[in-house]
């Protein structure tokens, strides 16, 4: 399975400091499946091999206005739980990127993610497209909602999907896991990250 660095974008979902960083309303949550796959250490790695082979690297932070007036005045599900923790909100240190995952000159910060699916609210899509893009590898969190959600987009969209099992992480070792065993084969190829930065040149 060949990579063309030319054609592939690593799209990085929601690096930020609220999962990534200790203080992070939702980093208890997550903490224990990222300790286990390693995933910040992995994307970061990743991340430097494949901007280095010229792959497209894009950002996907999702941010809230004070007072989460782009969603439902009746939140629920996982959205309720970003809002009952005042988490994500735009300007805040809990919505920036995490300084391990930095965007660097030349990168893409996709503006605009309010929902899960990060085709469904920004203009990912376009910027890929326009680009040239045929391969767009994810990472991120939560394995098993922002990452699954656009991995489906993605696929349902034409596009060559990876999924890196080793970047991802969710709120129990059960959610993660079983995302990756019967959900991601439908709809991408999984990798570790060190599958997919083998075959970069």
């Amino acid at each position: 399975m060949a990579i063309d660095p030319a054609t592939t974008a690593l799209v990085l979902i929601e690096f930020q400091n609220e999962f990534t960083s200790e203080g992070g309303v939702l980093h208890d949550a997550v903490r224990p499946v990222m300790e286990a796959t390693g995933m910040l250490d992995n994307a970061r790695r990743l991340v430097a091999d494949a901007r280095a082979a010229g792959v497209v690297i894009v950002h996907a932070p999702i941010s809230f206005a004070p007072g989460y007036h782009e969603i439902t005045r009746h939140p629920y599900g996982i959205l309720k739980g970003v809002v009952d923790g005042n988490a994500f909100v735009k300007g805040s240190w809990g919505a920036d990127i995490a300084d391990v995952m930095a965007p660097q000159e030349g990168d893409i910060v996709v503006e605009g993610k309010r929902g899960l699916d990060t085709f469904a609210s920004t203009n990912l899509d376009f910027i890929l497209r326009s680009k040239g893009i045929t391969t767009i590898a994810l990472a991120g969190f939560l394995t098993n909602c922002c990452v699954e959600s656009t991995m489906r987009t993605g696929y349902e969209n034409g596009y060559r999907v990876i999924t890196l099992t080793d970047c991802t992480a969710a709120v129990s070792k059960e959610e993660h896991e079983n995302a990756i065993a019967y959900d991601f084969p439908m709809f991408s190829t999984p990798m570790t990250s060190n599958e997919l930065a083998d075959q970069l040149p």
